[in-house]
């Protein structure tokens, strides 16, 4: 059964598991998989479309709804691209995006990201897209990246910035939200700012030939804006999270309140805009 978000029940376990646990702190509520289904290949993984190769095998980690995962497929056909994910729900979602597209060049896996479910030396390229931020065990799932790659292989990895995620005008709405947004993820053992630190994780890791480099995903249309305002609402300022967000202490009812009235201020606003901010890496395998 999917719950809607499973932070109260997360946080509850976090004195007894945050080390251990791999729980998506996110959740999959409806308003949440929305901005999943927004990510593709060209505008999410471009950063190593042109290191793919007609016939290469790629590991999509974290796959969710398999947005990213098709185009990918499609860039090595006739290629293999596995996609694996924490969530059953997601999983089967991709599988039957890549069924409706005629993408029969796709595996898709339910799977734990630090015992990945593959043979040594597997793959030409893996791909990790908002995932490293959320697994507390960045040294395990790495550890198990490079054993399934094969030597030369290469890790692209795009991943959030919270720190340098806006939304405009200046000061349109208080900035203590995002502060919040990071403490939601860290509160789980996640690394809110990972986008940051890819290319020192690369070659802390061992990767050769690390190059950085940093994107935003922008909304800035109306629609764009009126999408973000309703995501936010929906989600980050739902009883579902603000409840427990509360209860434990990483923010008050009366700053949930506030950002209501920010947030419900800011759409429509003709300077509205709002941007989440990546930082992207790549790197091969000796």
């Amino acid at each position: 059964m999917r719950t809607r978000f499973k932070l109260a029940r997360e946080i509850e376990r976090l004195s007894q598991d945050q080390a251990e646990s791999s729980t998506y702190a996110m959740g999959y509520s409806d308003e949440f998989t929305q901005i999943l289904h927004r990510r593709n290949a060209e505008t999410h993984a471009a950063h190593l479309l042109p290191y793919l190769k007609s016939g290469s095998r790629v590991l999509d980690l974290g796959c969710g709804p398999g947005s990213i995962s098709v185009g990918l497929a499609r860039a090595i056909e006739p290629g293999e691209l596995h996609g694996i994910d924490m969530e059953e729900s997601q999983i089967m979602v991709a599988r039957a995006s890549a069924a409706a597209g005629g993408h029969d060049n796709t595996t898709f896996h339910v799977g734990d990201a630090t015992a990945l479910p593959f043979e040594d030396d597997s793959f030409d390229a893996v791909h990790t897209h908002a995932v490293l931020m959320h697994i507390p065990d960045t040294e395990g799932t790495l550890n198990e990246v490079k054993r399934v790659l094969k030597s030369g292989g290469v890790l692209a990895s795009r991943e959030m910035i919270t720190d340098a995620s806006f939304v405009g005008p200046e000061g349109a709405v208080d900035e203590t939200a995002w502060q919040t947004f990071a403490k939601l993820i860290g509160a789980r053992g996640g690394h809110p700012n990972m986008g940051r630190n890819l290319k020192n994780v690369f070659v802390n890791k061992g990767f050769k030939d690390v190059q950085a480099a940093g994107s935003f995903d922008l909304f800035d249309s109306p629609e764009d804006v009126a999408f973000f305002h309703a995501f936010v609402n929906q989600w980050f300022l739902s009883d579902e999270v603000a409840g427990p967000a509360t209860q434990f202490g990483l923010a008050t009812a009366e700053q949930f309140e506030m950002w209501r009235a920010d947030m419900d201020r800011w759409d429509g606003h003709p300077g509205a805009i709002a941007a989440i901010a990546f930082g992207e890496a790549i790197g091969f395998k000796p």
